[in-house]
């Protein structure tokens, strides 16, 4: 029943809703300002009934941004594990301007053609770790936020310090890690290793635009396994989508040192499409030990760059001219981040009902 969802108003990053320019529908689990929440069932079954909400996006008859799952703002020490969630309305997992995170031992599942479904979506969050899950989306299985446009850089709130490990994704349309689009308070500090992907259109995706600002920086990608995909590198420096005309086209985001290392890939269709920014190009580019198998009916070109700048070493197919080859190992940080020494809690209740 739609009138029993209550109305928020609008993220302060975003300027506006994402279905709509008003504001959006509160979350089916919602929380704001709390320290020390855990959200966990035994592998329990969320059911977001999606599809009332897909038809009417689709139909174009939503005045509000439809709700998400789970969505937990302004807060800290936050644990969602051991469930499974189908069908969300919109977004599955949406912590937002918090702190130290551990999102563990999700299933997440939607129809491979409900729109914007995306997994987990850590935005402009500190400290946050995503283990031992597995989604099947129509959109991002992961995608990391920080805010749209002027809306972002004004807010500026970065998310930092994010780990993801052991993690698995198919989505035909969308990518296995997204970085942005909205990443207007900046991202940096992302550690992503063994990784799976199955027929999904790319494995890890930075997806930006003139008006961003901000930066995309200090990405370590590692030990990736990717079967049937569109792409295995893709970056996008005129993904567009804005939040309305008041964006800045002199605010150019910066992003570098994008590090992957280990990826072995099984029938791609192209190897790489990155295309950086005119007068402002993606630099500090590492992709290292990279074994790609092909279609039976590939691109001609397979690696298609512009306004990028990096090095390669053992990558097949040969990658294109602005990655010369070099005799390096692409850099993945040894220390510890500090959310990786906090423990999962888990709880229970007992007594008689």
């Amino acid at each position: 029943d739609e009138s029993e969802w209550p109305h928020l108003p609008v993220l302060p990053s975003y300027g506006r809703g994402r279905d709509a320019p008003n504001g959006r529908f509160s979350s089916l689990i919602f929380g704001t300002n709390l320290t020390d929440v855990v959200i966990t069932g035994n592998n329990g079954t969320i059911d977001g009934q999606g599809a009332y909400w897909w038809k009417k996006f689709k139909e174009e008859k939503l005045n509000v941004t439809r709700p998400y799952l789970i969505e937990i703002m302004y807060s800290s020490q936050v644990q969602i594990s051991n469930l499974t969630l189908v069908n969300s309305p919109s977004w599955n997992v949406h912590p937002i301007y918090s702190s130290d995170i551990i999102i563990q031992h999700l299933t997440i599942l939607a129809p491979v053609d409900s729109p914007n479904t995306d997994g987990i979506d850590p935005d402009s969050c500190t400290n946050t770790k995503i283990e031992d899950s597995f989604v099947v989306s129509g959109d991002d299985c992961i995608a990391v936020k920080s805010g749209w446009d002027q809306y972002g850089i004004k807010f500026n709130m970065p998310t930092k310090n994010l780990v993801i490990r052991r993690f698995t994704c198919i989505s035909p349309d969308s990518a296995t890690i997204a970085l942005g689009s909205e990443m207007s308070g900046g991202i940096e500090d992302v550690r992503a290793e063994d990784i799976t992907a199955i027929n999904t259109q790319s494995g890890v995706r930075i997806k930006t635009a003139v008006g961003r600002g901000a930066y995309v920086k200090d990405i370590y990608v590692r030990r990736i396994t990717l079967n049937t995909m569109k792409y295995v590198f893709w970056m996008t420096g005129s993904y567009g989508s804005h939040p309305d005309p008041g964006f800045d086209p002199k605010a150019l985001p910066v992003i570098k040192g994008i590090n992957y290392r280990d990826v072995v890939a099984d029938n791609v269709t192209y190897s790489a499409r990155l295309d950086g920014i005119e007068n402002d190009p993606f630099t500090d580019i590492c992709i290292s030990n990279v074994n790609i198998k092909l279609t039976s009916k590939p691109k001609e070109l397979q690696w298609n760059c512009t306004n990028i700048q990096g090095v390669t070493n053992q990558v097949t197919p040969e990658p294109c001219n602005l990655l010369p080859e070099k005799e390096i190992d692409c850099p993945f940080p040894e220390d510890r981040l500090p959310i990786d020494n906090v423990k999962l809690k888990t709880c229970s209740i007992s007594g008689n009902f």
